[in-house]
């Protein structure tokens, strides 16, 4: 049986209804995500330069804007299990630049840059309540990397009943073959996929 007949035969793969009010999460395009000696390479700048004229689209539409970044304490004090797994996560400080959003999307004014120490954007944080005080009930996820923070965002999005869609030229990894997997298996089973080329559907 092919690969995509399994999960067809699952009834795997369906189309989330469109959101009334989509909100635009930006995970962690941070300067160590793009830098290949650090948490980069592979396709993240790609991902990021192509999310500059979705960053505008959602800016023109007043709608509501969220960036993610990775930050500790500079003691180390919050650098749990996870760090055992990535060490140089630690390395995540807010006076470190590689944990600040990178130049070409930088936060404006108004736009929540929110601080987080687990892989998704949801764990352990106030998002959710903060999206649904604005009337949102759908995500567009953009961000680095496409099988970790993107992954695990994704899900508890969808998780809490926000219906993601992840903009596919628009999320990188440090390697192919996790990006591609993880792109594949999120559209079969928790969003829906468009590129940035389609961003004005979801408005």
């Amino acid at each position: 049986m092919a690969q995509a007949d399994i999960y067809r035969k699952q009834g795997l793969g369906g189309a989330l209804e469109r959101g009334k009010r989509t909100a635009l999460i930006v995970v962690d395009f941070v300067n160590g995500f793009i830098d290949p000696e650090i948490f980069g390479g592979g396709n993240c700048l790609d991902a990021a330069k192509a999310s500059v004229g979705v960053l505008a689209a959602f800016r023109s539409q007043g709608l509501p804007i969220v960036f993610t970044r990775i930050v500790y304490a500079e003691d180390g004090y919050d650098a749990g299990a996870w760090c055992e797994k990535a060490p140089r996560l630690r390395e995540l400080t807010d006076s470190n630049p590689v944990s600040h959003v990178i130049d070409i999307l930088r936060p404006r004014r108004g736009e929540y840059v929110l601080c987080k120490t687990q892989p998704s954007a949801f764990f352990d944080t106030n998002l959710g309540s903060v999206l649904r005080g604005k009337s949102v009930d759908a995500v567009a996820v953009v961000g680095a990397t496409t099988s970790g923070c993107v992954r695990a965002t994704v899900v508890d999005a969808i998780s809490s009943n926000f219906r993601p869609t992840v903009i596919s030229d628009c999320v990188g990894d440090r390697a192919r073959g996790p990006h591609e997997a993880n792109l594949f298996d999120m559209e079969q089973k928790y969003a829906n996929l468009i590129r940035s080329t389609e961003v004005q559907t979801l408005f």
